[in-house]
């Protein structure tokens, strides 16, 4: 259903959200729609004042996950392109965390698609968060609400 690149990465350093949409959409005429998304690190969560927050993440396994998650994303939608960027290591309040960005002729596709990535990206890729509050490090469990917006794939 699909065709166009796909990138998928994994890595410490920081990204350019305008470099990399203009690199997705390069040369390609067909392109009326162009979504992101890009997750950052908050300052508070669950209460707490969070001052880093360190991701790791099982080389390897992680990428073959997130690719998994576009290939279901692509089966989906008529995409053109896609990209999936997460970072790793540590991470301060107001870091970029992940992009996930896909273009297609029209929005509703790209829109899906997106939210699709992410909602999956949140649950089944692996990743642990570890987070430094005032009260010490604190390990991140997931979150009822994550499994929850996944779940909605399933009935649509």
């Amino acid at each position: 259903m699909s065709a166009g690149p796909t990138q998928v990465r994994v890595q410490a350093g920081d990204f350019d959200l305008s470099q990399e949409l203009a690199r997705l959409r390069e040369g390609d005429g067909r392109v009326g729609a162009v979504v992101s998304f890009v997750g950052t690190v908050r300052d508070l969560n669950d209460g707490a004042a969070v001052s880093e927050m360190e991701l790791e993440h099982y080389p390897g396994m992680t990428e073959r996950a997130l690719e998994d998650i576009v290939s279901q994303a692509r089966a989906r939608w008529p995409l053109f392109g896609v990209l999936v960027i997460h970072r790793i290591g540590p991470l301060q309040p107001l870091d970029q965390i992940v992009l996930v960005a896909c273009t297609s002729a029209h929005r509703g596709e790209a829109f899906a698609a997106c939210e699709f990535i992410m909602d999956y990206l949140k649950t089944d890729a692996p990743f642990w968060k570890k987070e430094q509050t005032p009260e010490g490090a604190r390990w991140v469990d997931a979150r009822a609400s994550d499994d929850s917006a996944k779940m909605k794939w399933a009935r649509a």
